[in-house]
């Protein structure tokens, strides 16, 4: 166990926009030109396996060709002060890509294909591979995106509230906070909690929630600053 402070990163879409990864929705309610319920949905997937398949090939090789930008990489550098926990509703794997240690996925990941069999633990990294509705698991079920839908429950919500409720630094980088569970687990951390919120258009928050109103990138870096590790 580290000795070090826990700081607990809770990141959504805004973290890798300046990545060139869009942000999840317009204002028109669309995502990627179309509806949520289409792609983002069991009900979705087995009405049109194909459509399902394509937007997320396409969402698979945008993210491949894509690079961290200085938020994600100012994160990796705070590892060298805290203990640093990334509790991410992202897919694209940037993370990991700027070497963060430690970084929960709430949502799923792009790089990775599961099988449509509740009960069946298949999981392969398949990187920036493409899936076709032909492609099944061992068992012979067909393989879809690693992806958590609406309508699905959030595997790793319990482990990421644990971390969560442990923080003595609690940063939410890059979300609307909006979109539940993922946005409830503010509210599971401690009062003591020091917590930070770097969002360009911040959503309103609690009082003691201090306020970035910047970008990934400079908002880190003003975080680092407050810190005191810049």
């Amino acid at each position: 166990m580290s000795n070090k402070p826990l700081l607990v990163v809770l990141s959504g879409a805004g973290m890798s926009a300046e990545s060139g990864i869009k942000t999840f929705r317009d204002a028109n309610g669309l995502w990627e030109n179309h509806r949520i319920e289409d792609v983002a949905s069991p009900e979705g997937f087995r009405a049109n396996p194909n459509l399902v398949h394509d937007f997320y090939n396409q969402r698979r090789a945008q993210a491949m060709e894509c690079e961290p930008n200085e938020g994600h990489l100012a994160l990796v550098d705070l590892e060298k002060d805290f203990e640093v926990v990334i509790v991410t509703q992202n897919v694209d794997g940037l993370h990991e890509k700027a070497g963060s240690s430690t970084v929960i996925h709430l949502h799923g990941e792009l790089a990775k294909a599961c099988c449509i069999q509740l009960n069946c633990n298949f999981l392969e990294d398949i990187g920036g591979q493409p899936l076709h509705p032909s492609d099944c698991c061992p068992n012979g079920h067909p393989k879809r995106p690693f992806i958590v839908w609406f309508g699905e429950n959030v595997p790793k919500l319990d482990d990421a509230a644990q971390w969560v409720r442990k923080a003595e630094y609690l940063v939410i980088i890059g979300t609307s906070l909006q979109v539940y569970p993922a946005a409830g687990l503010l509210y599971e951390a401690q009062p003591d909690a020091i917590t930070y919120y770097i969002d360009p258009k911040p959503a309103p928050t609690p009082a003691h929630v201090k306020v970035i109103a910047e970008g990934a990138g400079k908002g880190v870096a003003i975080l680092k600053e407050y810190l005191g590790v810049a």
